[in-house]
């Protein structure tokens, strides 16, 4: 079973994560920027948090053999500070990064006027930079929230299919299924997912468009649990090659979109480029 994580924050895990990682079947990953539970009062310390993501763990995922990529943002919640919003002016250099896959995560925490802005400024920078566009729906009024999410998609003028709205559950599922957007769940060992919950969403509404993660940060959560869905979906019925279109083929496809994936094996020198991508895996 070859294994992409679409969305783990490896910043909050260790490297006995990796190497377990790497024994299950996970060959890449894409860590997005996200709010690391500490409050930041200045734009230096997103750069420098930013310089992380695209240098020290593209480096630690490498000794275990994982190729790593990241999307960078101005995350919702840290969106509402006065002193981090100027991170929006430093995006755009980073956005031009090859291992940088999506402007992510955006979105909304608490759906304030000022996320409102946030997440308009950073899907104009997603068109503008030609990448797609990772979305954080909120953990509080999910429904409503997914609503607002949709509305505002749709105003920017970016192509849904180079969206993917994450965090969803049996309940917000079929609010974006129909909108041509791809559709991410989080698998956790208490909230959001559970593997045998996915299973029965995907048996509901088949593996096209779905994104599987584990998001892994640093609350209580198991980057593995990708591993523990491909397991359950194989129990269930599920095909080899549909755990592969879900669990490998999906996110390639999705985030190949920015033309910067680069999924070769170390040892092997045949290459297949797609656009600036090399999308070659293991089979």
């Amino acid at each position: 079973m070859r294994i992409f994580d679409p969305h783990i924050h490896m910043t909050s895990r260790t490297t006995d994560d990796y190497e377990r990682m790497a024994a299950a079947g996970v060959r890449a990953l894409v860590e997005p920027a996200f709010w690391l539970g500490q409050p930041r009062t200045n734009v230096g310390s997103f750069t420098d948090y930013f310089d992380s993501l695209v240098g020290w763990e593209p480096f630690r995922a490498g000794q275990f053999g994982i190729r790593h990529h990241a999307t960078v943002a101005l995350n919702p919640k840290e969106a509402n500070d006065p002193r981090c919003r100027p991170v929006l002016d430093v995006l755009p250099r980073y956005l031009e990064k090859d291992g940088v896959v999506a402007v992510g995560e955006i979105g909304y925490d608490s759906m304030t006027p000022e996320e409102d802005a946030a997440f308009a400024a950073q899907l104009a920078l997603a068109v503008a930079h030609d990448l797609p566009a990772l979305v954080h729906t909120p953990h509080r009024d999910k429904v409503r929230g997914v609503e607002r999410t949709l509305a505002v998609v749709a105003e920017s003028g970016i192509d849904p299919g180079r969206v993917v709205v994450d965090h969803l559950n049996e309940v917000t599922v079929k609010q974006v299924r129909d909108t041509g957007c791809w559709l991410g769940f989080s698998i956790y060992p208490d909230t959001k997912m559970s593997p045998p919950r996915m299973v029965e969403l995907l048996k509901a509404y088949g593996t096209e468009r779905m994104l599987v993660n584990s998001a892994a940060d640093w609350g209580r959560s198991d980057p593995l649990l990708t591993r523990a869905t491909g397991d359950a979906m194989l129990a269930a019925g599920f095909t080899d090659d549909d755990v592969d279109r879900v669990l490998w083929r999906n996110p390639v496809e999705f985030y190949g979109q920015s033309g910067r994936l680069d999924l070769r094996d170390e040892d092997d020198a045949e290459q297949t480029f797609a656009g600036n991508s090399i999308l070659r895996g293991g089979s």
